[in-house]
């Protein structure tokens, strides 16, 4: 093996100085055996995030875009940097990228636990850890299967809520699985996705044409069909306060939502299916969007939400 041992954690940031700066402190208390990197990419923030960067956080690599890129192109910022030292470094075995939401929150273990469970697993291109909510539930996005037709029929109709247990009608969330046991999965979730760099090495970086939602799923799919496993491993438990970074633009997100799941559906299902079935699964998509926007706009401000 050549090289050293390495992660590189990505934040992408947007308005959420106060979430950024916490984030960073537990990051930066991580007990880790190898180097880390840190990159934050901020995505033309009003807030002053920059500012605290460059001020309190020195080690900290920043990226300032002017404008805010979607959450694709601005976690690209940083791994066209992280990949290009990588090859000028030689192509170090088992070093990877971390991309890391603000409002995830670490453990001192964290890093240290997804990054050794890459080191024993070299068949694992993608590891996540259990990450759970302000109340203590599990997020469910933290391990997933595919959006394909059939599962994604079951979450908008509203029957994976009803058959929880049900391996068929929550085939999408896995939540039939025990959420204390590792399990091999299609997808973890962008907020805390922990990627082998030789397996981005081969699958590309993000599609940039998901502006937010459904670019890890993809990024995911890439990597899956390279031969690449994909692991959710609750071995180590990270916070989320999940919606902490998108709240102020509800709407605007609804539609990037829905938007995502057609992008998805196009790019990976819709050649081997008939016209027809494209058609219903398009009509689908629009008629779930319009209800959430139509619902969303009778909630209190307090309560909107994506989906």
């Amino acid at each position: 093996m050549c090289g050293m041992k390495r992660v590189s954690v990505v934040i992408v940031n947007y308005n959420t100085r106060d979430l950024l700066e916490h984030c960073l402190h537990r990051l930066l208390d991580s007990r880790l055996d190898r180097p880390m990197s840190v990159f934050v990419v901020d995505n033309g923030s009003r807030d002053g995030s920059a500012d605290l960067i460059r001020d309190h956080f020195p080690s900290v690599e920043l990226i300032a875009s002017s404008r805010n890129l979607g959450y694709a192109a601005a976690n690209n910022l940083a791994l066209e940097r992280i990949h290009q030292r990588w090859l000028e470094d030689g192509k170090p075995a088992d070093n990877c990228a971390l991309l890391l939401n603000t409002d995830c929150f670490v453990e001192p273990d964290s890093l240290q636990v997804t990054a050794s469970f890459l080191d024993a697993n070299p068949d694992a291109g993608i590891v996540g850890p259990k990450l759970v909510l302000r109340d203590g539930s599990l997020d469910l996005a933290c391990r997933r299967s595919f959006p394909r037709p059939v599962n994604a029929l079951w979450k908008l109709t509203g029957l994976s809520l009803l058959f929880p247990d049900s391996p068929r009608f929550a085939s999408y969330n896995l939540t039939y699985l025990d959420p204390d046991k590792t399990a091999e999965v299609d997808s973890v979730v962008g907020a805390f996705m922990m990627v082998r760099l030789d397996a981005i090495d081969g699958a590309g970086l993000m599609d940039d044409s998901f502006f937010m939602y459904g670019e890890d799923l993809d990024w995911a799919y890439r990597i899956k069909q390279l031969g690449w496993q994909t692991f959710y491993y609750p071995a180590t438990t990270v916070l989320h306060y999940k919606g902490a970074t998108s709240s102020r633009q509800s709407t605007r997100l609804i539609i990037e939502f829905y938007r995502a799941m057609y992008l998805f559906h196009r790019k990976h299902y819709a050649q081997d299916l008939p016209d027809v079935v494209n058609a219903l699964i398009t009509a689908g998509i629009i008629g779930r969007g319009m209800f959430a926007l139509v619902r969303n706009l009778f909630r209190p401000a307090s309560a909107r939400k994506v989906g």
